[in-house]
Order: structure tokens, then sequence, then C-alpha cells
């Protein structure tokens, strides 16, 4: 095995309907290596993000506001692969994604600002499309606290959805990639939803690696995902995400989370 190891450990950080995406490129990239990998799930995120932090798990998915926070140490223990380009128009074939403000059919509100004194539920308060940016959107509006009348952390968009329509809330921020595949397995839905307001875009979530990795393993593995696109096996497994392709992503690319973070941070949900 290159670099000393027994097996190439790539994980996901994000949803857990994009892990059908994280598992074939697992088992594509060992093809194209011609090495064993793994596709570590069964651990909780958070602890998977750890053994990427540490260098246990070689390379994942994750979110662009941990990657911006990662970046803040002194020597980051990572690096930028790739970051994906979604095939809905919306997307412009930019490396981007979106914040849909979502509520049930039947809510009241037709704008964020209608959602004031409602309940309302994030994700996880590392999370760009369902935190951060909300917190962005409340600060430009001069709101510093108090803005909703509850606030709930639901640990993951999926849950959100589940408990908005149940009526358990009444509305969250829902990264669109997440929406999109909800809507696309489970068509129904689309009937007990509505997005009163998107948001965006910002920077794709990117697939990072571990510096623990030789330069020329990760240059590899950059070239493997760039390059999916170009031929059959990698152009299916991207069309069942509804993906374009990856593309190369620099570290400036995320400034814009920066810049929202630094106005977030003074906002309270």
């Amino acid at each position: 095995m290159r670099d000393g190891l027994p097996t190439l450990r790539l994980t996901s950080c994000q949803a857990e309907n994009s892990e059908f995406l994280c598992r074939a490129i697992t088992r594509y990239v060992g093809d194209k290596l011609g090495i064993a990998t793994e596709f570590v799930v069964d651990l909780r995120w958070q602890r998977r993000e750890r053994l990427l932090d540490d260098g246990s798990i070689h390379a994942g998915w994750i979110c662009g506001l941990p990657y911006v926070l990662k970046t803040e140490r002194s020597c980051p223990r990572i690096e930028l692969l790739a970051a994906p380009v979604m095939a809905e128009a919306r997307y412009a074939n930019c490396p981007v994604y979106f914040s849909d403000i979502v509520v049930r059919h039947d809510n009241r509100a037709r704008s964020f600002e209608e959602l004031r004194g409602m309940r309302w539920a994030f994700n996880e308060p590392h999370s760009h499309s369902g935190y951060n940016i909300v917190r962005y959107k409340l600060g430009r509006l001069g709101e510093r606290a108090g803005f909703f009348g509850k606030v709930v952390e639901s640990g993951a968009h999926q849950a959100t959805l589940r408990m908005i329509v149940s009526g358990e809330i009444d509305a969250s921020a829902i990264d669109s990639m997440v929406l999109e595949t909800e809507f696309w397995r489970r068509p129904a839905l689309r009937h007990h939803l509505r997005i009163v307001e998107t948001w965006g875009p910002s920077p794709a979530p990117p697939w990072v690696v571990s510096r623990r990795l030789s330069k020329a393993l990760r240059k590899q593995l950059r070239r493997i995902m760039l390059s999916m696109h170009r031929e059959p096996r990698g152009r299916a497994i991207l069309r069942e995400a509804k993906m374009l392709r990856f593309v190369s992503v620099t570290d400036s690319d995320y400034d814009p989370i920066r810049r929202m973070a630094s106005i977030a941070k003074i906002v309270t949900l």
C-alpha cells in the first residue's frame, strides 16, 4: 500500500442522503489506485471529523465552515481536494450551493422576516447552510438575539425536514443539495414543504485530504476526482448524485464563508 497504509480510509461529514455517493467514490478511488479503501460511516460524524483531523481518516467531504475553522490553525492538517458542481440550473455550472428557507406548505409566511417569533430548527452549529448563514442574515438585519420564538438543534437537515412536516417546528435553513436529494428520492415531500427564500450562492462543501499522506498520493487523489466526469463509470456515479463534475478550488474561494462568519458571531439564535 502506498505511504505504508494498509487501507485508504475515506468518510463524509455531510448528510446521510449523500452517503451512497461517497461509498461509490471510495470504491472508484480504490480501483483507480489499485489499493484497498474503506468508507468510514459506522461512527458519529463528529468522531469521523476528529479522525480526519488527526489523519486516521485520510480524506472526506466536509462543510465549508469547518474547513474554514480548520485553516485558522497555525499548521492546518488538511488541504482541499475538490468541490462538486451540481447539475441543476441554479448552480450555474459553478462549485456553489444554497440555503433554502423551508416551511410547511400551510405556513402563512411568505418571506424570512415573516418568520419572526416562529419555531426554528438548525441542524448543528458547525453548519454553514443551516446555522452560520442564518446568523449572518440576522446580523445584516440588525438582529442580535430573540428573533425566533423557539430554537432547537435537530442534529441533521433530514431530521429538520421531518420536524417541519410533522409541525414540531415552523421553519429552517436547509442545504440545497440535501433538499434536492430528498425531493427526487421522495417526490411526495414537495407537497408538504414550501421554500420562502433562497440564500446564496455559497462555496460548495469541499472534499479535503489529510496532509499526512504523501504529496504524490494527494496529487493522485485530486487527479482522480477531477477527471471522474471524463470516463463512463465516473460520469455514472456523478449522474446518480445529480452532479456534473468535481473542480479545483482554492482556499480563497472560501473567503465568503469567512466574511459571513465574522458577522455571524455577534448573533445568537
